[in-house]
């Protein structure tokens, strides 16, 4: 019996940092990301998406690198319960030749002191060019089709041939043509077109280009978006410092939206903290006063929302916050 048990208690102790480790990697949508073949020179990044699914918040220590040749940061470093950040990976491809991994090392110190590695890696040839490094469709309006393209070009040999074309987002479809075949050269021209349904926000993916070559078996074309929402708010917190009791503090903010619209109500206002359209009509810009008159002395931390006459994405939120001195 008491083997048994010295059995078992031994089994729990080595079982513990197993669930300790897996607590903090599962915080993560990914571990790694192959950024395959990719020419010499660009600079290639990806965000590890981290989400915060406990009860508890989650702050990030500390962020290196095995390698000097990608750097890696948190947008944010705590993490509130239901809510994620990024941790963004750059990779120099200038900085090596050949395959490279690298690891990078994430520690937490709340709600327990724990560390998760990921890496990256990638496959950096001088044979293969991508001109521009990358297809960067700009900042585009919500709903529109934009096309970008890039020139890859394969050096040396000219039985290079791209038997495929693949994207890692439905949100973007790609074409291909041939441009140029000599004795050294190699060309195509690769057409990115965006889907009218493509979410808003700033956002990477990839296109993967299959080849002939048994040693490059597939090239990646880095993809760039942004798109603009329908609405966006200047400040996002509107911040209202010190303000006594029985004083008055305003504040303006700016409303765009991608087309002219109108605003309709307010909501999240009351007798002390109140909100006034300073411009009326059907307009891209909006012009909002906030202004606040407290009646009692203690935090002001407020969640207001601008509801539109546009269709779709026609409410956007903002804060405000204020310490209301006696």
């Amino acid at each position: 019996m008491l083997r048994h048990c010295y059995c078992l208690m031994l089994g729990l102790c080595f079982a513990a940092p197993l669930q300790a480790a897996s607590w903090t990697e599962g915080l993560f949508a990914e571990l790694s990301k192959d950024f395959g073949t990719v020419p010499r020179g660009p600079l290639l990044t990806h965000p590890f998406h981290v989400r915060n699914n406990g009860n508890a918040p989650i702050h990030i220590a500390d962020i290196r690198v095995s390698c000097g040749c990608v750097t890696a940061a948190a947008l944010e470093n705590t993490i509130q319960p239901g809510q994620e950040t990024i941790i963004l990976a750059q990779m120099n491809t200038t900085r090596f030749a050949g395959v490279k991994t690298v690891t990078i090392f994430v520690r937490f110190d709340q709600p327990q002191s724990e560390e998760v590695r990921l890496w990256v890696q990638a496959n950096s040839r001088d044979d293969v060019t991508v001109t521009p490094d990358a297809v960067n469709f700009g900042q585009v309006k919500r709903n529109s089709t934009p096309s970008a393209g890039v020139t890859v070009t394969f050096l040396g040999k000219n039985s290079w041939r791209i038997q495929g074309v693949q994207c890692e987002s439905n949100y973007v479809q790609a074409t291909l043509k041939e441009e140029k075949r000599n004795t050294n050269e190699v060309a195509y021209v690769v057409t990115a077109r965006l889907r009218a349904d493509a979410p808003v926000g700033k956002w990477y993916t990839d296109i993967w280009l299959q080849t002939n070559n048994p040693a490059t078996p597939r090239v990646r074309v880095p993809v760039n978006v942004e798109i603009e929402s329908a609405l966006s708010i200047s400040p996002a917190v509107v911040d209202l410092g010190q303000v006594k009791v029985g004083s008055q503090v305003e504040r303006k903010v700016i409303v765009r939206g991608v087309t002219p619209f109108q605003i309709t109500s307010v909501k999240g206002a009351d007798q002390d903290l109140v909100v006034r359209e300073t411009t009326t009509g059907n307009r891209p810009v909006h012009v909002l006063s906030v202004t606040l008159k407290p009646g009692a002395a203690g935090d002001v931390r407020r969640q207001l929302k601008i509801i539109t006459d546009l269709k779709t994405e026609g409410e956007i939120e903002f804060q405000t916050k204020a310490q209301v001195m006696p």
